[in-house]
């Protein structure tokens, strides 16, 4: 099953030659989620092929670089005869910037969008097998960052032992004991499905944060997550600008995700000063987080597997 991020941009504050504002998108089983939208995301969305078939946008915070590609992206998918609804999700008090947003230059989108609040600690989209989920940050403003995390799946279905311990025909009696349904044999034998159903395995989860100062919240969140995109603006030389601009550090940013223990770390929202000299983030991260780091550039594709996969 497919779980995808694509960077579509990691820059900080502003554009750089090599990095557009905030922008990631997720790819669920074909399903298209979009993280933030800054200045320029529909042309990236065409460059590395994730196409503008966007059901939901969640938006971290209304500071620019996270919000000024709404405007060209809703006309985009107008003018490609979209009917299809977008729903836009945004932190408390968010509504009447993002409804200005999408009507800018006095253009009415011909398809529903629908504009949804949220606050922190809820559940931003109910969705069959996950829920995007919302958590407390720390920014400059009102702002919240949001969790993908999916349902647990069913434990694995032992088929020798079906088979060749419990003498069970090969059939629908199967599927319905994976269902967890009780089964009767011909031979009046009652089989119940925990005889050769595993224990239920877990989903994946995805965490982004957007801008913040690495908080309790997160690291709540964040527990045994398989990819946490944190907000890693600046080096460690410049932790006294990343508190009074409530940003993190990439060496924050690594402590917490060795406090959560996730499996990956992703750093995103690279301040431009560090244009030439990106790959110090890394290592100031991976001085404090064993785990596997990585420093996306606009474009990179990170597949999340199940926690159980090989």
């Amino acid at each position: 099953m497919t779980l995808r991020v694509t960077f579509l941009g990691t820059s900080g504050a502003v554009p750089t030659v090599e990095r557009a504002p905030s922008a990631i998108h997720v790819n669920r089983e074909g399903e298209s989620l979009l993280f933030d939208c800054g200045e320029g995301t529909q042309r990236q969305m065409m460059r590395f092929g994730t196409g503008f078939d966007v059901d939901h946008l969640f938006v971290t915070h209304l500071h620019g670089d996270h919000v000024l590609g709404i405007p060209g992206l809703v006309q985009s998918m107008d003018f490609n005869n979209r009917d299809a609804p977008l729903a836009i999700h945004g932190p408390p008090g968010s509504r009447r910037q993002l409804q200005s947003l999408v009507h800018a230059a006095g253009h009415d989108p011909s398809f529903p969008v629908r504009l949804n609040e949220v606050t922190a600690d809820s559940v931003a989209l109910a969705a069959e097998e996950y829920e995007v989920r919302t958590f407390e940050t720390e920014h400059r403003t009102t702002s919240v960052g949001y969790a993908l995390v999916e349902d647990d799946r069913k434990g694995r279905f032992d088929r020798q032992k079906a088979e060749e311990e419990l003498g069970i025909p090969p059939g629908p009696a199967y599927g319905r004991l994976h269902e967890g349904e009780t089964v009767e044999l011909d031979d009046g034998r009652v089989i119940e499905p925990e005889q050769v159903v595993g224990e239920p395995r877990p989903g994946r989860t995805v965490v982004y944060t957007g801008d913040t100062r690495p908080v309790p919240a997160t690291r709540r969140v964040a527990e045994g997550a398989d990819l946490l995109i944190h907000d890693a603006t600046f080096a460690d030389e410049a932790r006294d600008r990343a508190e009074s601009t409530g940003h993190a550090t990439a060496h924050e940013a690594g402590e917490l995700a060795a406090e959560a223990g996730v499996r990956r770390l992703a750093l995103t929202h690279v301040s431009s000063r560090y244009a030439t000299d990106a790959e110090r983030l890394e290592r100031e991260a991976r001085a404090v987080f064993d785990g596997h780091v990585v420093l996306p550039d606009d474009g990179h594709e990170i597949e999340v597997p199940f926690p159980d996969a090989d």
